[in-house]
């Protein structure tokens, strides 16, 4: 969530119109002290000068990183994958659910990352993982910051997740805030940037939870956490063109599905994630089995789509937007990973694209601002797979009328400056939130040398 406009972040399309439409319970018993070694306002004119990088993003991945942190009843495991689960529970914990109203007893385990010192001192983190939830297990992702003045937030639950739902009903956790910082669904945001104040270190907390005596465990290969300071700006540095070449990505329209699974926010516009999400998991291979997808109406066209709906939905956003939702959901196909983080410019999509990489974008804007999408909207995914010779981007648009329609071509400049700047006009003028260049990559879990250098080059190290 954009630190202009604070209310909990829904990506929902405005109606196409002639003018646009504006729009877990913490262990009883604290962990310990994780380990203190770290890891080694603006405006239009500010546009001028090309900014200096303004995202920090710090991913725990490998053994050597699991064994770095304080693991209290988990343990670090190798393989070709490593992870973090279960070992020795710490105890049992009772939990209700506030969205099953049920409640129930849970091992617990917790995992706690070494202090990460931010290179970006942020205004806004966004975590995300990738992990394995057996039926009868779940886990809860935390982060503690400390403030430039050197002291500390309290512990924010950034999302209570299961791959599944039969356990547990997937959430964020809303009225978390001490005053300075606050989380809005899937994001801890500095209450007033212009302070000056800002994030300068964090730490992340894992808590892996299953049915008392049982022997499965949550699986954890990929935690991490995008810290940012995007400067406020209404328009952004043009970059040059330097690529063209487009990817063959499956294409899937959220409006063939409008009215279907009110349950999950009733398909359509509030579809646009989890769409542009399956359209990247079958790039890369994913695919569902018939017995993954009996549950969905056998009238119901892209039956895929309607699961990925289902397994990104937050019951307590109760959408299916949630970033971090759904990279998770990316990587529970096999030999998949996810990360949420932001880009600096076109540059680093063309290089991404170059790798054979494509990306989820998030942006919002007036009818009139992109030319020919024929709508607006307050916040939009879509997935970039290409550029044209010219330089302009070639997008599988999900806000379209069937999946044949869904490759768009929309003007360079136009793009760019949509994506990536923070703050916009609205409808009737009010200065509302851009998301600053939020985007999510999905990439094989043993990227190729030169997608490991893509990967590298924006700031995400294996």
């Amino acid at each position: 969530m954009s630190r202009v406009e604070q209310p909990s972040r829904r990506t929902v399309l405005a109606a196409a119109v002639a003018a646009a439409v504006a729009g877990g319970p913490s262990p009883s018993a604290s962990a310990a002290s994780a380990a203190e070694a770290s890891d080694v306002a603006s405006d239009a004119a500010d546009a001028e000068a090309a900014p200096a990088r303004s995202v920090d993003y710090r991913g725990w991945t490998t053994y050597a990183d699991w064994r770095s942190g304080v693991a209290e009843g988990a343990r670090a495991v190798a393989g070709t994958r490593p992870g973090v689960v279960i070992a020795a529970p710490r105890g049992v914990v009772d939990h209700t659910d506030p969205h099953s109203r049920t409640t129930a007893s849970w091992e617990y385990a917790t995992w706690t990352s070494p202090l990460h010192r931010l290179a970006v001192p942020a205004t806004e983190v966004i975590a995300s993982w990738n992990a394995s939830t057996p039926a009868g297990s779940w886990l809860q992702v935390e982060i503690a910051g400390t403030y430039s003045d050197g002291t500390d937030t309290p512990w924010y639950v950034m999302g209570r997740w299961a791959s599944g739902d039969q356990d547990i009903k997937r959430s964020s956790v809303d009225g978390q805030s001490d005053g300075r910082s606050t989380v809005w669904t899937d994001t801890v945001a500095i209450d007033d940037a212009a302070s000056g104040l800002r994030l300068a270190a964090y730490r992340l907390r894992l808590t892996l939870y299953r049915r008392p005596g049982a022997d499965v465990t949550p699986t954890v290969w990929r935690l991490g956490a995008m810290g940012s300071d995007v400067p406020d700006r209404f328009t952004v540095p043009a970059s040059v063109p330097g690529l063209a070449r487009e990817l063959r990505v499956p294409r899937y329209s959220q409006e063939v599905h409008k009215g279907q699974y009110p349950e999950y926010d009733n398909g359509g516009e509030a579809w646009c994630s989890p769409t542009s999400s399956q359209m990247i998991v079958e790039y890369w291979g994913g695919r569902l089995t018939d017995e993954q997808l009996a549950w969905v109406d056998p009238s119901y066209a892209d039956p895929q789509v309607c699961h990925a709906a289902r397994h990104t939905y937050d019951h307590q956003y109760a959408g299916c937007g949630n970033w971090p939702f759904n990279a998770a959901y990316a990587a529970t196909f096999e030999d998949l990973q996810g990360v949420v983080t932001r880009l600096g410019s076109l540059t680093d999509l063309e290089t991404l694209i170059g790798a054979g990489i494509p990306a989820m974008t998030s942006q919002s804007f007036l009818k009139e601002e992109l030319t020919g999408a024929g709508y607006g909207t307050s916040g939009h995914l879509m997935t970039v797979i290409g550029f044209t010779v010219e330089g302009d981007v070639i997008a599988n648009d999900p806000f379209s009328a069937d999946d044949a329609a869904v490759r768009r071509v929309y003007p360079r400049r136009e793009f760019e400056n949509v994506w990536l700047r923070t703050r916009r006009h609205n409808a009737t003028g009010k200065v509302v939130s851009g998301s600053g260049g939020v985007c999510y990559l999905y990439f094989p879990a043993r990227p190729s040398a030169r997608q490991c250098q893509a990967l590298t080059a924006v700031g995400i190290r294996m």
